[in-house]
């Protein structure tokens, strides 16, 4: 591809002005003025990023490529707004169903099953063991094979109290990807990505704090909140994802990058077209014959994706602060209450569905829709033929979107490491709760503990991995192997669990509650560095203008993974009657992504990227009457 002319900066005077908040309200954008009539979008003009029709994206363009497109530089605002559905919903991801959503699953379920070996005697509903909850003396500890495993009868079909968590999980996370692959044209096209997202956002949030009134005899309506609930927050997640490369494209960083930046990268100097159009790739890296860019562009990361990576940490480091906050709140809820039923459980639960409601409308002022192109409609269609058209066009455009990505290897590779670091995460995370609970019989404050720990570790990961990277030289992918090789601690700790010798010590592997919170800390740090890297490398690699496409493609590979961890935990657990066997398969499941990610190029990724994005720009141009064909 020709490579892009660097933007030149605004002129002195507009650049004194935003330094001191100021606007020029003489040469202020009617284009702008006409983006700003959504009653629901960040209000601009206030903001220090405001700009002028002259400057900017749309320099040189001579106006938008469609109507009701938005090529505004990124605002403060929106930024905030991205962070606050961060702080909004990362509270359910991780004090929801990193926590309290598989214990309270799992008590519902035992206040109505039985004792796996005696099945005339039904499980205790209280949370109190005889033995004090840190006490650390070998003779007071359960082991695995030693603490009372529960079952429960659904369907007719006996399940472990604990695999029934697991279940629902996998179940969600079907559903989920389903709802994903149906939705990406309307994220893709049109104002619809923002709507969505503020939907399945209230959606979801409602459904959560509907525990509330759920008691142990309609235990299987608590599993049915949970996969609504879980459904709705990976498919808003997937739509925020979407925002992320367009924050990135538009932040006045990017679009009017300074000379003397600390020796930054500078976008590269070429065709005056080719720089002013929003379909080229983000990240040039080739000439139009597709020849590398120079060595000293290849060795330097990129300006771009430094601030993408910078975003990507902060908002997961924003929703780790918020989730602490929350998993605080919840101790004291579960301790305040002292309750051996589940109300308290269910109660913290119901706080966390309100947050989530709350601090999701000041996002949904705040972000800008950011619409994509409409597709075109031949005549008036209904609102019946205009949604099945959309969810043709998502289906048929994600299988274009697959048999495209087969021919971008470093996606490929990257997808298929990322399949299996997904479900390591969610299946780690679920495996051991479960076992703390069953296994170790930790009460509810004590698990909460744990998360409390990780969040607060995540925090520290999300903020220090950027840090350390630097410091040692490390590449994002190489950052994101250094992640992995943290991660296979977890693991292959429990396993020290089956050495004769450990087993006499009576510590080590997992056999004293108090082993739980340092790996707490480790899953939480290696999960900070694990997110932020991920997500933004992931999408440097993708065709600029069909983010939403793809990262519907990165969601499914991320979430529909998770189908298969947690029912094979729960396969597992189910045919031994105990959780600890499942870390062998955890051992094997956080290592196969290592060599995958070893052979992942980020700048040959970007070459052929760009290519794809081109070829794509070209098949997907709305056409009158194209949604009708697909019916």
């Amino acid at each position: 591809m020709v490579p892009r002319n660097a933007l030149q900066p605004p002129p002195a005077s507009w650049t004194a002005r935003q330094r001191n908040g100021e606007r020029d309200d003489s040469t202020h954008s009617k284009r702008s003025h006409q983006h700003s009539t959504q009653s629901n979008e960040a209000d601009d003009e206030r903001s220090s990023f405001s700009f002028r029709s002259d400057m900017g994206p749309n320099a040189g363009r001579g106006g938008p490529q469609y109507e009701g497109e938005d090529t505004r530089l990124t605002s403060k605002k929106e930024l905030s707004g991205f962070y606050m559905y961060g702080w909004a919903a990362e509270v359910f991801v991780v004090c929801g169903m990193g926590s309290f959503i598989p214990i309270t699953l799992e008590q519902l379920a035992r206040e109505r099953g039985v004792l796996q070996n005696d099945h005339s005697r039904p499980c205790s509903a209280s949370f109190q063991v005889p033995e004090p909850p840190f006490n650390t003396s070998q003779s007071y500890m359960p082991t695995a094979k030693d603490a009372e495993q529960c079952v429960v009868y659904v369907l007719g079909a006996e399940i472990n109290t604990a695999s029934f968590a697991m279940y629902t999980f996998s179940i969600s996370v079907l559903i989920q990807t389903l709802l994903i692959l149906s939705m990406s044209a309307a994220a893709d096209h049109g104002r619809y990505r923002k709507t969505l997202l503020v939907i399945f956002a209230f959606i979801g949030s409602i459904t959560t704090m509907l525990f509330l009134p759920v008691v142990p005899k309609v235990f299987l309506l608590g599993a049915l909140f949970a996969i609504i609930a879980n459904t709705c927050f990976g498919a808003s997640f997937v739509l925020l994802n979407s925002f992320l490369p367009l924050l990135v494209r538009y932040h006045p960083d990017i679009q009017y990058p300074s000379p003397a930046s600390s020796g930054e990268p500078q976008l590269i100097e070429g065709d005056e077209e080719s720089s002013a159009d929003p379909t080229t790739a983000l990240l040039p890296s080739s000439d139009a014959d597709g020849t590398p860019t120079s060595n000293s562009r290849r060795a330097t990361i990129s300006q771009e994706l430094r601030l993408s990576t910078k975003i990507s940490a902060n908002g997961i480091g924003i929703g780790y602060i918020a989730a602490i906050i929350v998993q605080v709140l919840a101790i004291v809820i579960v301790l305040a209450l002292k309750s051996s039923s589940t109300f308290s459980l269910r109660l913290v639960l119901f706080v966390i569905g309100a947050w989530w409601f709350a601090f999701t409308i000041p996002a949904a002022f705040w972000l800008r829709p950011r619409p994509g192109p409409p597709l075109k409609f031949a005549g008036d269609e209904g609102k019946t033929r205009t949604c099945m058209a959309y969810l043709s066009y998502s289906w048929k455009s994600l299988g274009k979107t697959i048999m495209h990505a087969r021919s971008l290897k470093d996606v490929l590779l990257f997808l298929g490491a990322w399949f299996m670091i997904s479900d390591s995460i969610a299946t780690v995370s679920g495996t051991a709760i479960l076992f703390a609970k069953t296994s170790l019989r930790m009460e509810p404050a004590a698990l909460a503990l744990i998360n409390v720990i990780a969040t607060t570790s995540g925090v520290v990961g999300a903020f220090t991995w950027s840090r350390v990277s630097v410091i040692m030289g490390l590449k994002p992918s190489q950052t994101i192997l250094a992640c992995i090789c943290l991660f296979e601690i977890i693991p292959i700790y429990g396993l020290l669990g089956y050495i004769p010798a450990v087993q006499r010590w009576g510590v080590l592997g997992l056999q004293q509650q108090w082993e739980m919170y340092p790996l707490g800390a480790v899953y939480g740090f290696v999960l900070g560095g694990l997110s932020s890297y991920c997500r933004s490398l992931y999408g440097e690699l993708i065709p600029e203008g069909f983010e939403a496409a793809f990262y519907a493609l990165y969601a499914i590979t991320d979430k529909g993974s998770s189908i298969f961890g947690p029912a094979i935990v729960g396969a597992i657990t189910d045919a031994t009657g105990e959780i600890r066997p499942a870390f062998w398969f955890l051992a094997v499941l956080v290592g196969l992504p290592f060599p995958l990610m070893w052979f992942v190029n980020v700048e040959r990724g970007k070459r052929e990227g760009g290519k794809l994005a081109r070829e794509l720009s070209k098949m997907s141009k709305p056409r009158q009457g194209y949604a009708r064909e697909l019916l």
